[in-house]
């Protein structure tokens, strides 16, 4: 199924997702306001949500809690974007000037911990323990992950386990629970909590490791923020640690000064040459295919529908974002 078909089966859920969203970002404060509407109208596909919507409908749940579910895991997505953007001192995100760069870093920060809070509110609103049991931990863990991140900032020595647990912290753990609260909200047994869970947590790393591939193949335009990003901002992501391994003298020394420095801008060229020398790209990929291949077998045991041929296209549309 491709994803415009799935953006069409999922129409009527997701509508009712973003009305719920739009309704729970209202505060009496003007500024919170301004911010939150900007920031959850930037044009993000809302694919955190889309995925706990499909996983829901997938095991059949059929009640309203599965919007309420999906627009909790949107508003922590959009709580540490918030974060993120004002710890990297980013200035565009989804072709977009980013709310720090409009509204200024300390509204950014305060707002992002009111869609936090928000979010929290309205998970006591499930009366569920168990919901709230794996989004406080996956909310921690993302918290965790950040920290990770900024310690392996401007470190070359990051290993690639290192670099896996960052991605597994910061984005693969809250499409994890996404799909894990679908097998609790259905009261699935064991194995199918499992599976469900195991699907999300290797689409999210299939969907990181391509946004790092993107960050060294595609432009502004499309990815939604500058080429290079990440090593502007001197982060060891996979594609430029593997061509720092793989690479000659010469490339490993320059890649290294690059991550130390945060001054790969002033050779991305070269650094382009050398993963494109190296293969650099073209191997995280395949780490990104592997991923991808072990979401799809985790959805073996979950019964055939629409739904299911929905997730499956999901996975595949996360890596095909790049040729």
């Amino acid at each position: 199924m491709d994803i415009n078909a799935i953006i069409k089966l999922s129409e009527p859920d997701m509508l009712a997702v973003n009305q719920l969203i739009q309704t729970q970002v209202k505060s009496d404060v003007s500024l919170v306001n301004q911010l939150g509407f900007y920031i959850v109208n930037s044009g993000g596909k809302r694919m955190r949500p889309l995925l706990c919507v499909l996983a829901c409908r997938a095991l059949k749940a059929n009640n309203d809690d599965l919007h309420t579910l999906a627009a909790i895991i949107e508003f922590i997505h959009t709580a540490t974007l918030l974060h993120d953007d004002v710890v990297d001192e980013s200035s565009l995100r989804r072709g977009k000037k980013t709310a720090n760069e409009v509204f200024g870093n300390q509204a950014s920060v305060l707002v992002g911990d009111f869609l936090y809070t928000r979010s929290f509110q309205m998970m006591v609103s499930l009366n569920n323990m168990r919901v709230m049991e794996i989004l406080s931990t996956a909310t921690n863990v993302i918290a965790e992950g950040e920290v990770l991140q900024l310690m392996n900032c401007n470190d070359p020595d990051t290993t690639e386990e290192s670099y896996m647990q960052v991605i597994y912290y910061k984005t693969a753990r809250l499409f994890e629970a996404a799909t894990q609260l679908a097998a609790v909200l259905t009261r699935q047994p064991p194995e199918m909590e499992t599976a469900m869970q195991n699907y999300g947590k290797y689409l999210g790393t299939a969907f990181q490791l391509v946004d790092d591939i993107m960050d060294y193949s595609s432009d502004a335009q499309e990815m939604g923020k500058n080429l290079g990003d990440d090593l502007a901002e001197g982060k060891p992501t996979l594609p430029l640690l593997y061509a720092m391994w793989n690479g000659n003298e010469n490339q490993a020394a320059l890649i290294r000064s690059a991550i130390e420095n945060s001054n790969g801008m002033e050779n991305l060229d070269t650094i382009l040459q050398a993963m494109e020398e190296t293969k650099a790209l073209e191997y995280v990929k395949e780490q990104a295919l592997k991923a991808k291949q072990q979401a799809l077998d985790a959805l073996s045991i979950i019964p055939e529908s629409e739904y299911k041929d929905a997730l499956k296209g999901l996975a595949e549309a996360a890596v095909e974002r790049v040729s």
